[in-house]
């Protein structure tokens, strides 16, 4: 819990506030079945009219100001623990958009998910409930005793025997269920994991008719969440029942051990109405602390998940140059005898993600790639799925490091770069990009605050104006998540235009036009080549006709150069890029 006090220390005067509050609102509710007892035991038998009424006007007054102090107590609580939860969210927020590539990798998006939602509203109801629960129910339990030990000594002991059995039970238990709600979380990643793969790939799973199969593997993972929470649910409520049972067999007691000393004129009839007020009061108290407890066995494991995420050393911070390599020459873009492999994550499920980051297996993916790119230069990558091709790309927008040799932008190693200044050298679409549910306008310019000349510029380029130009409302007309209400190639022009507005020194296409009938795709370029030239260009592509007019082309084979050079060089040179270029183009050997 001293990860969420950084949130709430600026919070104090008003938790205090809070807590004042309900604590008065407490006392004087606990004030109530007393003066109840005074005014059946020794106001009513003097039989005089006004001082009965002057009584349960108090009483009335004292219940006005015990809703009084509850409602403001509530509002208050419940305005802190907001603010709390939208600073951490905001910082878990952004420590995900600044995970390294290996950091988002082992951590799962899904679990990120998971932590921006349940987690940190596990942590929100735990804030606003401590504040004001975990106020009433302790001076409720002890100051119902204390109030009946002023009454009747004699039937307040039996409260004094159970209520720090009932006390030791309740936090015993809640101990318990600490690891238990950890567990329920992960099951939540898991399910968070398949509902966003499925919705996503909601189309496919249709096409294929594999609705039963995909509910199967949901109902699995729900089963086990399901079954983690249950579990977690029935230990942590364990105290609820006993506590009842207790206090109602104590209750009881009080009944029959009241009714002998009433008749035995020992004990005033309001007194035993009044003890069994507090008991309801006492019993009100021992359930608040259960599920004050309940909460915190909730909110400690979900704030340790945060706490994960949130204290993740900043990865890939920039080098001095003096420790930094020197470029070898005076290229552009330079790969020198670079080595690379993915963090293969073997750790159990019930690792923490510290214990996730030091574990893991390496999966080999680029063996000594080298190759130079002048400055307004041209490189075409073509080769197999998984030949690593978009890591060449990751490791030039420093994604990730690789584990041997250099990566060079402008004569300067890329671990010298801050990351904003590395990346707004890039334009880039990725493979597999994605709309956002905006509008066109925003979709391009993406908060870069760019003039409307400048997206028209890149929409004509890209070969998107020609339907951008249809709509009604043109860069205003609004996109659904994920582009869904476009169809593949007018989204890929659209990224396309994205990449190319800001007008980037580095241009980066990572089969951005796979969706792009050929005429298009040649005006593309075309168009690159004219408005773009200064620009220095990676295309990734399974094409050959997108990539063989471009300055040098590297053919690749599970992470390794078997070719490299121009297109008639690779055409005399490599059989894989010879028998793919006559594949491809249908032209006879």
């Amino acid at each position: 819990m001293k990860f969420l006090w950084k949130y709430l220390h600026k919070y104090a005067r008003r938790m205090s506030l809070v807590m004042s509050i309900k604590l008065l609102g407490t006392l004087l509710e606990l004030l109530i079945p007393y003066v109840m007892e005074h005014l059946i035991d020794h106001v009513v038998p003097i039989r005089q009219i006004p001082l009965v009424l002057i009584w349960g006007v108090g009483m009335v007054g004292l219940a006005f100001c015990v809703r009084i102090c509850n409602v403001n107590a509530n509002r208050l609580s419940v305005r802190t623990a907001k603010e709390a939860t939208f600073e951490i969210r905001r910082d878990l927020f952004h420590t995900a958009l600044n995970l390294s590539g290996q950091q988002m990798d082992t951590v799962g998006l899904p679990s990120l998910i998971s932590r921006l939602t349940s987690d940190s509203y596990n942590v929100q109801s735990f804030t606003q409930s401590v504040q004001t629960i975990g106020i009433r129910a302790p001076i409720m339990l002890f100051g119902g005793i204390a109030i009946t030990l002023t009454m009747d000594t004699g039937l307040a002991s039996i409260l004094c025997i159970m209520a720090p059995v009932l006390i030791f039970l309740v936090v015993f238990i809640s101990m318990k269920g600490i690891p238990l709600y950890d567990k329920v979380q992960r099951a939540m990643d898991d399910i968070v994991r398949i509902m966003r793969e499925n919705i996503s790939g909601i189309r496919v799973v249709k096409a294929l008719s594999k609705e039963s199969f995909e509910m199967k593997r949901f109902g699995q993972a729900n089963h086990t969440a399901a079954s983690r929470d249950i579990h977690a649910s029935i230990i942590m409520s364990l105290p609820g029942p006993i506590v009842t049972l207790f206090l109602n067999t104590g209750l009881t007691i009080v009944v029959l051990l009241g009714a002998r000393r009433v008749n035995a004129g020992v004990t005033e009839p309001g007194v035993i109405l009044a003890f069994l007020t507090y008991f309801n009061m006492i019993m009100m108290g021992v359930m608040g602390l259960n599920r004050v407890f309940m909460m915190m066995s909730k909110a400690n494991a979900s704030a340790h998940r945060i706490q994960e995420i949130v204290e993740i050393p900043e990865d890939l911070l920039p080098l001095p140059e003096s420790e930094a390599a020197s470029a070898p020459d005076a290229s552009y873009l330079i790969f020198d005898d670079v080595s690379f492999q993915y963090l293969e994550n073997t750790a159990s499920d019930t690792a923490s993600d510290t214990e996730r980051f030091a574990g893991g297996a390496r999966q080999q993916c680029l063996e000594h790639i080298s190759f130079r790119v002048q400055r307004g230069g041209s490189l075409g990558i073509i080769g197999a799925t998984g030949s690593g091709k978009t890591s060449i790309v990751n490791l030039l927008m420093r994604f990730y490091d690789p584990q041997q040799g250099h990566v060079f932008v402008d004569g300067k190693d890329v671990r010298v770069y801050d990351r904003d200044e590395l990346h707004r050298k890039f334009g880039v679409v990725f493979q597999n990009d994605v709309l956002f549910a905006d509008t066109i306008r925003e979709n391009i310019s993406f908060g870069r605050d760019l003039e409307d000349q400048a997206l028209e510029f890149a929409t004509r380029d890209a070969m998107a104006a020609e339907f951008v130009e249809q709509y009604d409302d043109g860069f205003d007309h609004m996109s659904v998540i994920h582009g869904a209400n476009f169809s593949g190639g007018q989204k890929q022009r659209l990224l396309i235009a994205r990449a190319l507005a800001a007008h980037p020194e580095i241009l980066i296409l990572d089969d951005s036009s796979s969706a792009l009938d050929y005429r298009t795709d040649a005006s593309l370029r075309q168009a690159i080549d004219s408005h773009h030239s200064n620009a220095t260009t990676v295309i990734i592509a399974q094409r050959i006709s997108s990539i063989m007019n471009l300055d040098e082309i590297l053919v690749l084979d599970e992470g390794r150069i078997i070719g490299q050079g121009t297109h008639q060089h690779l055409m005399d040179t490599c059989p894989v890029y010879h028998d793919l270029y006559y594949t491809q183009m249908g032209e006879v050997h």
